[in-house]
């Protein structure tokens, strides 16, 4: 069977992108930084359990329907 260059062989085939990614990478440092201090902001926070069941109860419940 022939491989095309979209079937994955065991050789650790990668595609352009993935190349162009680890390159880009490896010549850029700093952006992996940026993007884990940007992972830290918006993933990985303390959740207030507390804080979050008093939001949820002063909800008001939303019409299904908005335009009758």
């Amino acid at each position: 069977m022939k491989h095309t260059k979209y079937h994955r062989p065991g050789d650790g085939y990668r595609s352009e992108f993935e190349e162009f990614m680890h390159g880009f990478l490896a010549q850029h440092p700093e952006v992996e930084e940026d993007r884990r201090r940007g992972w830290d902001i918006w993933w990985d926070h303390r959740v207030d359990l507390d804080e979050l069941d008093k939001q949820r109860k002063n909800e008001l419940p939303v019409k299904p329907y908005v335009y009758d």
